[in-house]
């Protein structure tokens, strides 16, 4: 995550926090680096002065904070603090370090079946506990979420809103991200978990692919595509191509539940881990054999030289490939299981 300095309109403490650097800022408000007086990292979020007094952005605001209140397990930041009846609410989250996934894909590039899996598997399993907590989050997409060491975690809940409850917003009013959400949202119809399921297979879709299943445009455009054309998905991997599309079905009730989803891409995960592992392994350098040479003549006999054997070099290397081989798939196998198994602990 980028951090930039503070500015000078910037406030230096908030509540028993002191501002270090900015993380961020969207249309809601700031986002800044805090810390306690114990030296414990914040993500501390501020309102926006103008949008202070809108009653309907405090509201929204307050929502953000009661669902993180409600929503318990390692795939979301925890809640610190907060202070809503402040002159500019604010709450503080424990902070994630990591990169978004959007900023990995930007940086590295598509991520490979297993990566994809893996990652999703665990986002999955989070949704779950979102929704066992009587939350939608209705904005799941690349840059809300962040890998930090342990995992991956759901960030900014500011649009979320509980299951079954009206919304702030008019009817036929889209709230959220072109291109990641879900049709019914696009409609101003109803959301459901099965919203966020859409979301989450547009993610998983740009992670594998590095651009949007639904491809670049005005949000007018995008809005439509989402609606009534089929999502792009040539150039995502075989293994994950079929679930993320039934993912990103038109109708809710089409759409697999995220405990059906979390399960199959932990079983993704692991395969394609060990597939991949087993195809570096097989990969081994070919040596090129010297044409044979006859002597003209008996060369004279003398004591053989040690020489290190020829295949030392080529010992080694292979041996160091199937390190990192190795390493790398018992970290995604691991991740895999541990999606499966819940997400539990701190950052």
């Amino acid at each position: 995550m980028t951090m930039m300095r503070l500015r000078r309109e910037d406030p230096r403490v908030v509540g028993a926090f002191r501002l270090h650097r900015r993380l961020g800022a969207g249309g809601m408000g700031v986002v800044y680096l805090g810390s306690d007086r114990r030296g414990q990292r914040v993500a501390l979020k501020v309102i926006r002065p103008d949008l202070a007094e809108d009653q309907e952005f405090r509201s929204r605001f307050a929502r953000e904070v009661s669902a993180a209140r409600r929503i318990r397990g390692g795939c979301t930041a925890r809640l610190v603090a907060a202070d809503l009846d402040a002159q500019r609410p604010w709450f503080a989250t424990q902070y994630v370090p990591g990169p978004s996934l959007h900023d990995k894909v930007m940086s590295d590039g598509p991520l490979s079946a297993a990566e994809t899996a893996a990652i999703g598997a665990a986002l999955a399993e989070g949704l779950v506990a979102v929704h066992e907590a009587g939350v939608v989050h209705r904005d799941l997409k690349p840059s809300n979420i962040l890998l930090s060491p342990k995992g991956p975690r759901i960030i900014d809940f500011g649009i979320a809103w509980s299951t079954g409850a009206s919304t702030l917003t008019h009817v036929g009013t889209a709230v959220g991200s072109p291109g990641f959400l879900a049709p019914e949202q696009v409609r101003g119809q109803a959301v459901s978990p099965a919203s966020d399921v859409f979301s989450l297979g547009a993610t998983l879709a740009y992670a594998a692919l590095g651009d949007s299943p639904f491809g670049q445009g005005s949000s007018e455009v995008m809005l439509y595509r989402v609606v009534h054309e089929e999502p792009q998905l040539v150039g995502v991997p075989a293994a994950l191509a079929p679930l993320l599309r039934s993912c990103l079905a038109k109708s809710q009730q089409d759409r697999p539940s995220t405990v059906q989803l979390s399960l199959r891409l932990k079983e993704i995960a692991v395969r394609e881990a060990r597939g991949e592992g087993q195809r570096v392994l097989t990969r081994a350098p070919q040596q090129r054999s010297a044409p044979e040479r006859r002597p003209a003549r008996p060369a004279p006999t003398r004591p053989a030289e040690r020489r290190p054997p020829a295949r030392r070099g080529l010992d080694r290397r292979l041996l160091r490939q199937r390190l990192v081989v190795f390493v790398t798939v018992t970290l995604l196998v691991a991740l895999g299981i541990a999606a499966a198994q819940g997400c539990q602990g701190p950052v």
